[in-house]
Parts: structure tokens; sequence; C-alpha cells
């Protein structure tokens, strides 16, 4: 049998907060001394974890007590839905962590500003010097002459929601720029940083057909690692989001998708990845 002391030291609760869960019959002790003193036993300390989780949860003391006095109540049932709904917290809780952390580096995540001119040629004639002849003569025939598929470029880096997704991506408008900037063209890079997603959107459908969500986590962190690398991110959880938003509204990504690894793919990774970040 263990005091109120022992129960205190074992799970880091109050003795006056135990009290208190005798006095309103939340947690009664196994047995009383002659001395008045509370004793609880093994069942008990169980009873306490239980209660704990249900205030990690932020459920009132009342509600606590109306769930498990429930002749109904199923403790592996509750204990399953805790898990599920604590693993959501956390994983809201891990985004926000990832943003602080953006802001202590200097990270301005309210920089709204649009592109200068200036600014929008120097990121096009980068773009364009970056590219292969392939790529290049593939567009200029695309859009009819060099002249207009330079115009093409200018307005998707002008385009308000572009602007504002790039800005959301960075945080701001020099981090953008400078993501920009670093991009070499290398097909080699490309090549190996489409096959690292490849595998990575095959480990999606494994978690998919074995129900596996922490696998389908396990997935999403390595997608986030190599978003970073591929588009120079410090974080991202924005861009990502925006990627599961895309997916969601069925538009042609998502059947793009779809179609390369599997029915249900896009669909499944874009769940997988708002549970991830507690969206």
């Amino acid at each position: 049998m263990k005091t109120v002391k022992d129960m205190s030291e074992i799970t880091g609760i109050s003795i006056r907060t135990l009290r208190y869960y005798d006095e309103i019959g939340l947690l009664k002790p196994t047995e009383l001394t002659k001395a008045g003193y509370r004793l609880y036993d093994n069942k008990a300390l169980e009873k306490l974890q239980e209660i704990m989780f249900f205030r990690e949860l932020e459920i009132p003391l009342i509600d606590i007590k109306k769930i498990m006095d429930n002749p109904n109540y199923d403790k592996e049932q509750a204990l399953f839905a805790q898990k599920s709904l604590l693993e959501h917290k956390r994983n809201r809780l891990n985004g926000i962590i990832e943003l602080i952390t953006d802001v202590m580096k200097g990270v301005n995540t309210m920089s709204f500003g649009a592109f200068s001119n200036e600014e929008i040629q120097k990121m096009v004639n980068h773009t364009l010097k970056c590219m292969s002849k392939e790529s290049l003569d593939e567009q200029v025939q695309k859009y009819g002459s060099m002249e207009k598929y330079k115009e093409h470029l200018i307005s998707g880096f002008a385009n308000e929601q572009a602007t504002a997704d790039l800005l959301k991506w960075y945080g701001s408008r020099e981090k953008a720029i400078e993501a920009v900037m670093q991009s070499t063209g290398n097909t080699g890079e490309i090549r190996q940083e489409q096959e690292k997603n490849a595998k990575i959107y095959k480990q999606f459908m494994t978690a998919k057909e074995a129900d596996n969500m922490d696998m389908a986590h396990s997935a999403v962190e390595m997608l986030a690692e190599n978003y970073k690398t591929m588009f120079a991110l410090d974080n991202a959880r924005s861009i990502l989001l925006d990627l599961a938003k895309e997916y969601l509204q069925g538009e042609k990504l998502a059947e793009a998708t779809d179609s390369q690894f599997g029915k249900g793919c896009s669909e499944y990774v874009a769940h997988a990845i708002q549970h991830y970040y507690g969206v």
C-alpha cells in the first residue's frame, strides 16, 4: 500500500490535490488507517494515472468523474482515445515549436512585402540561367518565344497568391530570394531528390496498406527533410500543409500522384501530413 506522500512522489501530483480528489469522490483511498491516514493500492495508482491523462487533455474534473463512473467505461478504449488525442496535441505543439524556432533564428514569419521589379528580374534571370538547354527549348516552344516565356516567369513571381505562399514558406522576402538564387539546376541532384521522394511515397503506401500511422509519420518526417533540401527551407511545415490542402482539393497534382503511386495515395499523404502537424 502507498501513502499520500508515496503517490505524490510517484506521479508528481501534490498531496493537496490528492486530498481534493478524495473530497470530490474522484479518487478515494483504498483504505484509511485507524489514525485517518489515506492508503492506496496499485489499482488506485493506475486510476490516478488515467486521471492524469484526462487532465492533460484539459478535461474538467467533474467530467472526468462522470466518464470514469459510467458503468460502460472501458479503460482500454479510453487509453487508446487518450493516446490518439495526446499525439494530436503533441503534433500541434511540434508545429508551433518549429515556428518559434524560426522566429528565434531571426525569420520574420509576418513579412509579406511584395518582390520589387528588380528582385523579380534577378530571380527570373537566375532561373533561366540554371535551366538545361533541353528544358529551356521546350518552354520556349510551349510559349512561342523566349520573351513570352520570360513574361510568364515574371508574372509568376509577381502573382499575389504565389508571393504570399513563398513568403509563408520562407518567412521573409530575403529568405525566398536567397533560396531561389541557391538553385543550380543540376539535373543529377534533381533526379536524386525525385528518387528519394518516390521512395518516401512508396513508404506512405506501405503504411496505408498496413494501417500504420507511426510508419506514415516517419514518412512525413523524411518528406519534410527532403523538401528542406529541395527548396532550401528552414522549416517544411507550411509547404507540406499547403501540399496536403492541394491534394485534398482533388486537382491535377492529386491525380498525377495517384497515377504514379496508387489510388488514394494523395489523400492518405494529405491526412498523414495534417495528423503529423496536428491540423
